[in-house]
């Protein structure tokens, strides 16, 4: 098994959706794997944007996961940038072989590489599986979040 960790290009994106679809909290909110003009455009503000960085994880050039990585800068804890963790997705086919362990570890590395002073994440209420893995990896429930759809 060789696994590689790249940023993704756009001929990843139909890839990026079929992994981000394969979720049960996903399909309840009705994503679908059908891929959208919108997942290029976001694809190319995330690829033009240094703060960004877009993954894919690669067993033998088979994408088997993915996440983005936003690099936040900020007034607050003295002038420290952060790490946002987003959309971390692994294969269903391919969970549990610790695998999110060692994607989640690259980007926490990443991290530390550009300076950052923490790394966060949020994580659906539903998703009780990931939140003791990410409890495992360190992570603690610090804060409540919210949002507000538009």
């Amino acid at each position: 098994m060789t696994l590689d960790i790249r940023r993704a290009r756009r001929e990843d994106v139909p890839a990026i959706v079929t992994l981000l679809a394969d979720d049960a909290v996903s399909v309840a909110r009705g994503i679908t794997a059908e891929v959208v003009d919108g997942h290029f455009e976001a694809f190319d503000a995330l690829d033009a944007d240094p703060n960004q960085l877009l993954w894919v994880l690669t067993e033998n050039d088979e994408i088997i996961g993915t996440q983005q990585l936003t690099f936040i800068p900020g007034i607050s804890r003295h002038g420290a940038w952060r790490a946002q963790i987003e959309a971390v997705r692994i294969s269903s086919m391919r969970r549990g072989a610790g695998l999110g362990a060692f994607f989640i570890e690259a980007a926490v590395e990443e991290a530390r590489k550009r300076g950052c002073a923490l790394v966060q994440l949020t994580s659906d209420t539903r998703r009780t599986d990931a939140h003791r893995f990410y409890e495992r990896l360190g992570f603690t429930k610090s804060h409540a979040g919210f949002k507000l759809a538009l």
